[in-house]
């Protein structure tokens, strides 16, 4: 067992994002850089039996100490594969849900309690099953990015990377499509011979983007190619080069033999990409493109995190959910999976 003082930790930017410093407020403790506590942390999750999974929205420093990085789908997959009895998701609460349903035997965490999803907030359990009531015949097709409760009342799961497969391979003609209407939209306009339903919901990140921030980005970088997430408003999509899911995104701009890209979803993919691709160039759509809710967890709080998990008095929020919920909300992750998805 693991016994710690509670640690009180802020980040003190430098010149960049990853040349910052830690000042940790121990008693007569002495200030540690993101090296230092980063070699902690990596100390801490062997000794707590613990596998760290980041959303590639998180920080980089964050990234680095992680032992999967990826899309919220792709990373509940990895859960169910490690070895370790403990998983720590450094995302926000409904993909630490889903990475709980996948491995219901394993004990889930969330590092920061605090980082919700608005989108996966917008609709509820109530208002689809009065929906589902006034349209019985339709199928509901839910985006994975919504809350433990909405699944149940859904009858398939899909990503950005499966949703058309998957509309296209359903035998119904008839679709409720939640809570993207964005994604939505996109998956519509390719599937004319479905009649798809959209409810007013989104994510609030990818809306912000403008046509007119694509103009000029496009303007400014002549020869960049334009790579987008579909979550954007349609308009936006229109102007892309290519559309894709965040993973999507990466590995077409990582495998593509031209040298910039404007990049049309949050602005740490941008970060994650000039680093693994120094001789190429990316840009943001806009510099305000910020996930704030991702932007929650820090470096301390895996920290803390993981103290709580070994015993001591750090805060370790635990994913809990009993066994009816996890039967019924899984469902249709399971349909997803056998379709493909």
């Amino acid at each position: 067992m693991i016994s710690s003082k509670r640690h009180n930790i802020e980040l003190k930017s430098q010149e960049t994002p990853y040349a910052a410093f830690l000042v940790t407020k121990m008693r007569g403790s002495k200030t540690m850089t993101v090296r230092e506590l980063q070699d902690k942390i990596i100390k801490l999750k062997k000794e707590t039996n613990t596998a760290i999974l980041a959303h590639c929205y998180q920080a980089r420093e964050i990234c680095e100490i992680a032992d999967f990085v990826g899309d919220s789908y792709k990373l509940s997959v990895e859960a169910k594969g490690v070895s370790q009895e403990n998983i720590l998701f450094c995302g926000v609460h409904f993909m630490a849900e889903t990475a709980k349903m996948l491995s219901p035997q394993k004990r889930v965490f969330l590092s920061n309690k605090h980082a919700g999803c608005p989108r996966a907030e917008q609709m509820d359990k109530e208002m689809i099953s009065a929906v589902r009531e006034m349209e019985p015949d339709r199928t509901v097709v839910a985006y994975i990015n919504t809350t433990a409760s909405l699944k149940t009342v859904c009858d398939v799961c899909v990503t950005s990377s499966s949703a058309l497969r998957i509309v296209n391979a359903l035998d119904s003609d008839k679709i409720l499509f939640i809570p993207d209407c964005n994604l939505g939209d996109y998956i519509k306009k390719q599937c004319p011979e479905k009649d798809i339903k959209l409810l007013q919901g989104g994510c609030p990140t990818h809306a912000r983007i403008t046509v007119k921030e694509v103009l000029k980005a496009k303007e400014e970088h002549p020869d960049a190619l334009f790579l987008v997430h579909p979550e954007c408003t349609p308009k936006v999509v229109e102007l892309a080069d290519y559309v894709g899911s965040t993973t999507g995104i990466m590995d077409y701009a990582k495998k593509s033999d031209k040298k910039e890209f404007i990049i049309g979803t949050e602005n740490s993919i941008v970060e994650h990409l000039q680093f693994d691709c120094p001789e190429k160039k990316f840009y943001p759509v806009s510099r305000d493109l910020v996930c704030h809710n991702m932007k929650l967890t820090t470096l301390p709080d895996v920290y803390n995190c993981l103290v709580g998990i070994g015993g001591g008095d750090g805060d370790a929020f635990e994913i809990l959910m009993d066994d009816e919920l996890i039967t019924k909300a899984r469902k249709c992750i399971d349909e997803m999976i056998r379709l493909g998805g």
